[in-house]
């Protein structure tokens, strides 16, 4: 499959970064994720000094299993390493089917179920969290989640190579990991109220503290889209 993978495979999302594609085994999908050619002082970091972004996403998907955190079941890595440093990386996986992801919640608020899902994810985190895992890419597109039953929802991590693992996780840096998910008021007002009930927090200091790691984010990314404009628009 990575042999023939530019000619082979369907391509799953828009590829515009790294590139996704599935294939048929044995009456199973395979979702092998391509990663980009690292720039060259990345190339030479990957092959000597650090892990590759293929390496990690399997590492620590094998990781979250082991914690009983959701991930699509994890199948192996591959690297490609020339003389001048790592060139193409590959991460395997099986594939998984979901009814959604957290983006359809940001994007429709009148979603079956809306702040019953949004309050079950909330539980989630917080079990993320109370395990010590920082997922740096909690964002709107990286949890898959399937209906288990009439009411109950399953949880599924992607896109892993970004994580840090700690003993304990102090109050901040749990508040911060929700900053990149959604600027909706009313939407971190129900997260809000379901992490505090859980962590055992004044709601109002959750709340807060929640509101301004995402406010933060929000002012970086709209200023970094305003250079970016600026930037094409003297080119």
């Amino acid at each position: 499959m990575i042999e023939n993978f530019n000619s082979n495979g369907v391509l799953f999302g828009d590829g515009n970064r790294n590139k996704i594609k599935l294939f048929d085994l044995e009456e199973k999908t395979i979702n092998i994720k391509s990663f980009k050619i690292p720039h060259v002082i990345n190339k030479i970091a990957y092959k000597y000094f650090r892990k590759s972004k293929a390496r990690r996403s399997y590492e620590f998907a094998n990781r979250l299993l082991e914690n009983g955190i959701g991930t699509p079941q994890p199948i192996a890595y591959a690297e490609n390493f020339k003389l001048s440093g790592l060139e193409k990386s590959y991460y395997i996986s099986e594939h998984l089917d979901a009814e959604l992801t957290f983006r359809e919640l940001v994007l429709d608020q009148d979603y079956p179920d809306h702040e019953n899902i949004l309050r079950q994810f909330t539980q989630f985190t917080f079990d993320l969290h109370e395990k010590g895992i920082e997922f740096l890419d909690h964002s709107p597109g990286n949890t898959l989640i399937k209906k288990k039953s009439q009411d109950q929802y399953e949880f599924f991590l992607v896109d892993l190579n970004r994580m840090n693992f700690h003993e304990v996780m102090d109050f901040d840096a749990r508040m911060k990991n929700f900053h990149r998910l959604t600027p909706k008021i009313e939407m971190l007002a129900v997260m809000s109220k379901e992490y505090a009930k859980l962590y055992n927090k004044d709601y109002e200091e959750v709340f807060s503290k929640m509101c301004f790691y995402t406010n933060d984010f929000q002012m970086k990314f709209h200023r970094k889209i305003a250079r970016k404009k600026k930037l094409l628009f003297w080119r």
